[in-house]
């Protein structure tokens, strides 16, 4: 019996059989048997989600062997991907054949399926999270069968699906709007914490990618703007010898040091935060999109988010400093906060409404419990949607309530998945348990 574990170490698995399918048949055939015997079966992403969501059951099927594009249109920019491909991999194959996503999270280690799955997102007040890049799905519903969604055929599965949960079926492949490759110029600045929220809509408003990280304990916040380059402009990418000080040093090594200092020692956490504050660097740079959008996190920590409506970043912020303040236990770790424009998904934490994302964080192995439901309870009162990859006390009951399709995405999944063969305890809770 192999043991899993997610890469936050929050959660832990050991199933039955793990499954290495090399192509959609095979992964069909595979659920067929499951939901034919009356188990439960999962897809293994990257594990990089740090609530339950991932947790497999009896039957787990491990998509690794089933990676890489199957085809791509440069002219209209469709690509069709396998569903176990990373964003890593895919953004290095999109850049070869001279294509790009529109917009991409911090993070490129999970799968693709995965993570429209679980609604990644980036930032950017014009563009929406990575399945709105979405123009079809092939999945693999629970008595075997093969179907492929998009706007056009089954649009009713396709608008579930898109931010599925993996509550529906498997996903086989993703067929991706992409565009011709593009530069994006990157202004790193710390700016006061203060004026950065004062001015957090023209910042907004104003870029392309904006985003801003702050530590708790200092006066300051590092304001990140990414901006799509002309046609024609040579990039002006950051030496190798600079990344490696600015991300492997830096934010990697020592800002760890800092951390697993700060666990030994709590009492001088706010102290080494207002230190990490006070010596945020500026950089400007160009480069191609992927490698702007994501960086590599090698410090270890768990994460909650919520997408509030973007009005109420600044209350919510607020209230989240005061709090942080009454913590009996301290934060070694800064607050991330970025935005994105409404959309049509039915379980996209976007749905319906402009948003701002607020991510709050912890290292690994340090108290967070007390500041990640102080945190819930603030998001909640603005009517704040849990990312479903991060830690949160939300349930069915409230979720309902915040999302205007949850309905239709519960009667679209009893119609293909009246067993609930896809279901485990964190989809249990979040959709609502199958009545008997």
């Amino acid at each position: 019996m192999t043991t899993w574990t997610n890469w936050a170490g929050t959660e832990v698995a050991r199933p039955r059989h793990i499954h290495r399918p090399r192509d959609a048949a095979q992964i069909a055939d595979i659920v067929a048997a499951t939901t034919a015997k009356g188990g439960r079966v999962r897809p293994l992403g990257s594990g990089h989600s740090f609530t339950a969501i991932g947790v497999p059951g009896s039957e787990a099927i491990d998509l690794t062997g089933w990676r890489g594009i199957v085809e791509a249109d440069a002219t209209t920019g469709l690509v069709t991907v396998r569903s176990g491909t990373t964003l890593r991999e895919l953004n290095v194959q999109l850049d070869a054949l001279g294509l790009a996503m529109t917009n991409l999270g911090d993070i490129d280690a999970q799968t693709i399926a995965g993570a429209i799955s679980t609604g990644t997102h980036g930032t950017g007040a014009r563009y929406g999270g990575l399945a709105t890049q979405v123009a079809a799905l092939e999945l693999v519903l629970a008595d075997g069968s093969v179907v492929v969604c998009s706007a056009d055929n089954r649009p009713e599965l396709f608008d579930a699906a898109r931010v599925g949960l993996g509550a529906l079926g498997v996903i086989s492949t993703v067929t991706l709007r992409c565009e011709p490759a593009y530069l994006l110029a990157a202004r790193e600045r710390p700016e006061p914490f203060a004026e950065v929220l004062d001015r957090f809509d023209e910042y907004a408003d104003n870029n392309d990618h904006f985003e801003f990280y702050w530590f708790p304990y200092g006066k300051n916040a590092l304001v990140k703007r990414n901006n799509r380059e002309e046609s024609g402009v040579e990039a002006r990418p950051l030496s190798r010898a600079r990344r490696f000080v600015d991300y492997t040093v830096m934010e990697n090594a020592a800002f760890g040091t800092l951390c697993r200092l700060g666990r030994a020692a709590p009492r001088l956490v706010p102290g080494l935060g207002s230190f990490a504050s006070s010596v945020l660097s500026a950089r400007d740079y160009s480069d191609v999109s992927h490698r702007v959008f994501a960086t590599h996190r090698a410090v270890r920590f768990v994460e909650s988010e919520f997408a509030v409506p973007r009005a109420a970043v600044h209350d919510v912020l607020r209230e989240l400093k005061a709090a942080v303040a009454r913590l009996a236990d301290p934060v070694a770790f800064p607050v991330e906060v970025r935005v994105a424009a409404a959309d049509d998904i039915w379980l996209s934490t976007a749905y319906g409404r402009d948003s701002a994302y607020i991510a709050i964080h912890q290292y690994r192995g340090m108290p967070y419990r007390e500041y990640f439901a102080a945190f819930n309870d603030i998001a909640g009162a603005v009517g704040g949607r849990p990312h479903w990859g991060k830690l949160h006390n939300v349930d069915a009951s409230v979720l309902g309530e915040r999302y205007p399709r949850f309905a239709d995405f519960g009667r679209v999944r009893d119609e293909v998945d009246p067993e609930r063969v896809f279901t485990n305890a964190y989809l249990d809770r979040v959709l609502g348990a199958k009545t008997p």
